[in-house]
């Protein structure tokens, strides 16, 4: 054999193991090719708890930063048009001020676009419950061809076309591999962070501040029957996990947590929104029916449907007294209380392409 053939057969055999792995046959796993992200932790007020912090995606400065851009980046929609942040937007506690919100099409939902406030702590999104926790709900907007009509493999493959999205996934997740299940956890992770917790009322409740005798009225109002508020806006969050069929029509017209469960029981039932930021968070209800406060609270007073599917929470009006006008205004003084300025302005949870919105002045709430 010449030395040619030789050098031509050493190489050969190179490639060859280089494709095999080691002599256990096994190919060794590809290294990161950047560091590993740096962990992020937040400190939470006393009057809070702990941050649930899947073990699956642990919250990290690269991931976040990831899911905030593309959060805001409307490179996910099919006409590169809209993003998330559209139909949630941060000064409305990252809901809608649109009773129904307008996909890429033109063509509007069915339902009022939820408020996005302190959603780490909750296990079941949507109106209908039918999402797992963040990472479920991430998922559904970017395909649905009424929001944004994009199928996932298109979004991934513009997202690796982009100068800069392969060396953010690097940062995030040690390697530059772009994934739905990787795009769906960075925005999981920045919405994580959505906390609010420095109201007057988490204020009034870690005793760095007090109600006014008026606001006072009005939380007890809210936390006793005669507003009988707190069954299903319990305190820290002023949510539940439970859902209500709360009367809002004679003849059911969306079958709500039906639709996902089935169960005849749950037709017409909706998930029990949160109270926080409230105050700037209109128009109200599953369909963004209502537009004011005012409208809500006359609603549950005296003027939903009854019926033998209303829940019995709300039925349970019927057998007391109507608040009186008066009553109805001191209670939303107090739900006033739940304005979180400090979250509605915060500069991490806004749009990294825009300049901050500047916190405006309160009044000390």
């Amino acid at each position: 054999m010449t030395n040619r053939r030789l050098m031509i057969w050493a190489c050969a055999m190179l490639v060859i193991a280089s494709c095999t792995g080691g002599d256990d046959g096994v190919t060794p796993p590809v290294e990161s090719e950047c560091p590993p992200a740096t962990p992020l932790v937040i400190d939470l007020p006393a009057n809070f708890p702990e941050l649930p912090n899947p073990k699956d995606n642990p919250l990290t400065v690269e991931g976040v930063a990831l899911g905030r851009r593309l959060f805001y980046d409307p490179i996910l929609s099919g006409d590169s048009s809209q993003a998330c942040a559209q139909c949630h937007i941060q000064q409305n506690a990252f809901g809608d001020t649109r009773r129904f919100s307008e996909g890429i099409h033109g063509v509007f939902g069915s339902r009022h676009a939820p408020t996005i406030v302190n959603p780490a702590w909750v296990s079941e999104m949507f109106w209908d419950g039918r999402a797992a926790g963040l990472e479920g709900q991430a998922r559904e907007p970017v395909p649905n061809p009424i929001e944004m009509d994009l199928p996932w493999p298109d979004a991934i493959a513009r997202l690796e076309n982009h100068a800069e999205y392969p060396g953010l996934f690097c940062a995030a997740f040690g390697d530059s591999r772009i994934s739905q299940d990787r795009v769906v956890k960075a925005i999981a992770q920045f919405e994580r962070t959505f906390i609010s917790a420095n109201s007057k009322y988490d204020r009034v409740r870690r005793g760095e501040d007090v109600f006014t005798p008026v606001e006072q009225m009005g939380y007890d109002i809210f936390r006793t029957e005669r507003g009988d508020c707190f069954h299903c806006h319990d305190e820290l969050f002023f949510a539940t996990s439970t859902f209500h069929n709360t009367g809002l029509d004679s003849i059911v017209a969306d079958d709500g947590r039906y639709d996902v469960t089935g169960d005849p029981a749950d037709i017409g039932k909706f998930k029990s929104a949160t109270l926080r930021n409230i105050e700037v968070s209109s128009p109200y209800m599953h369909d963004g029916r209502f537009a004011t406060l005012e409208e809500v609270i006359a609603h549950y007073n005296m003027g939903f449907h009854d019926g033998d599917d209303v829940d019995p929470l709300i039925r349970a009006r019927l057998t007391r007294p109507p608040m009186r006008p008066g009553e109805i205004d001191t209670l939303i003084v107090f739900l006033q209380t739940l304005t979180d300025p400090d979250f509605l302005f915060n500069p991490d949870l806004s749009n990294p392409f825009l300049a901050p919105v500047a916190t405006p002045v309160t009044n000390g709430r």
